[in-house]
């Protein structure tokens, strides 16, 4: 891949007149569990990737990661009693992505992209995205903000995955296990927990159910490889590209 050109390795002097005309894009990930055999900054290390390769793709500018995500739920992330996942609250992700969105608005960089890698992340970033479009600060700006997984055409899942449990369930699963062994293969461990009841989508219950993940995993993983990781990876990437192109209008 080609150099990245990081928006942090800027000067000062420099910024105003590299970021003209020009892309930025920004990789929101997460902490949260993922298992016994992934990290937990799976939701970070994917949409980074991602990210980079954008950058590549159109000539853009890669801002800072934002590690840090909202709280993981029981049918989406495996939830919170599971440790190792730093969140904070909805507000204050909403409040932290406007502020930072407001703060660029100064600099005359072209269109925005937000990939985003933590399920439950998504409404809140659309909805602090909606705040700064009504305040202004977005204004003559095309703006695309997507999970990476709303990218991939069905077409795809039905070749790939033929018992694809829906994209709420596949936290920790074989999309992200694949990827992760495409990506990072060193961060990934040997297990390979299946779960063969995934969650409905949309559905919050109480109390828990001991049996509502095997060990946070909220699927399968046992066919995950490394070959579905760069399929996976190569066609959201061209999506991704396709996508902002559209966007531009």
């Amino acid at each position: 891949m080609s150099a990245v050109t990081l928006f942090s390795d800027l000067t000062s002097t420099q910024v105003h007149e590299a970021v003209r005309g020009k892309v930025l894009v920004w990789p929101i990930g997460g902490l949260e569990q993922h298992g016994p055999h992934l990290p937990l900054n799976v939701d970070a290390l994917i949409p980074q990737a991602f990210a980079e390769a954008l950058s590549v793709d159109v000539q853009g500018l890669l801002l800072p990661l934002l590690p840090i995500s909202v709280r993981s739920l029981p049918q989406s992330g495996g939830g919170l009693q599971f440790p190792g996942t730093v969140f904070v609250e909805g507000g204050t992700f909403i409040d932290f992505i406007g502020q930072t969105l407001r703060s660029l608005s100064g600099l005359p960089y072209r269109q925005l992209v937000i990939i985003n890698g933590h399920y439950e992340n998504e409404g809140f970033i659309f909805e602090a995205l909606d705040q700064m479009r009504q305040g202004g600060a977005l204004q003559g700006r095309s703006v695309l903000a997507f999970s990476w997984w709303s990218m991939v055409r069905p077409e795809w899942v039905q070749e790939h995955l033929p018992e694809f449990p829906g994209w709420h369930a596949e936290h920790a699963g074989i999309t992200e296990t694949s990827l992760m062994l495409h990506l990072h293969p060193e961060l990934v461990r040997a297990e390979r927990p299946d779960h063969d009841r995934p969650p409905r989508a949309g559905v919050y219950q109480l109390p828990l159910r001991d049996d509502a993940s095997n060990q946070g995993v909220l699927a399968m993983t046992s066919t995950a490889s490394a070959e579905i990781g760069v399929s996976l990876f190569e066609h959201v990437r061209e999506q991704i590209k396709v996508g902002v192109m559209d966007a531009r209008g």
